[in-house]
C-alpha cells in the first residue's frame, strides 16, 4: 500500500472508530499531539477529544466520504476529506454536515498518525 493510500486509510479509520466509538482504535490513528480545531474555532487536544467521543459528547452515526486527496512530502502529509456525516454534537440535535477536514499527517515507525485536524463546512 503506497503512502497515500496509507493517509487515506488513516482517515476513514478515524471516521469508522468515532462511528464505533472505538476508543482504543481511534487512539491509535491518532498522534499524541493531535488536535481538532472545530467550525466553532474551538480547539481540543486528543486526550478531550477521546473522552468527548466516548462520553457521548460527540456522537457520530455515520460518514460517507466524497473526496480525499493527499499531498504527501516525506515524512509528512497533508489531507483533505470531504465527507457527509451524521452527526449529534454538544447536546444539539442530529443533522447532516458536509465537513471537510483538512489533515496533516506524520509518519512514524512506518506508521501514519493524523496530528491534526481542522474542520470547516463545503
Amino acid at each position: 500500500m503506497s503512502d497515500q493510500e496509507q493517509c487515506r486509510t488513516a482517515y476513514i479509520e478515524m471516521y469508522r472508530a468515532m462511528i464505533a466509538k472505538d476508543i482504543p482504535a481511534l487512539s491509535t490513528v491518532l498522534d499524541d499531539s493531535f488536535v481538532l480545531v472545530h467550525m466553532t474555532g474551538m480547539r481540543q487536544p486528543k486526550t478531550a477529544f477521546l473522552k468527548a467521543v466516548a462520553n457521548g459528547t460527540l456522537n457520530y452515526a455515520s460518514a460517507e466520504h466524497d473526496s480525499i486527496d493527499v499531498t504527501e512530502n516525506g515524512d509528512t502529509a497533508a489531507l483533505i476529506g470531504k465527507s457527509r456525516v451524521h452527526a449529534s454534537v454538544f447536546g444539539g440535535g442530529w443533522h447532516t454536515w458536509r465537513l471537510e477536514q483538512d489533515l496533516k499527517l506524520v509518519k512514524k515507525d512506518g506508521h501514519w498518525l493524523i496530528t491534526l485536524s481542522e474542520a470547516r463546512t463545503w
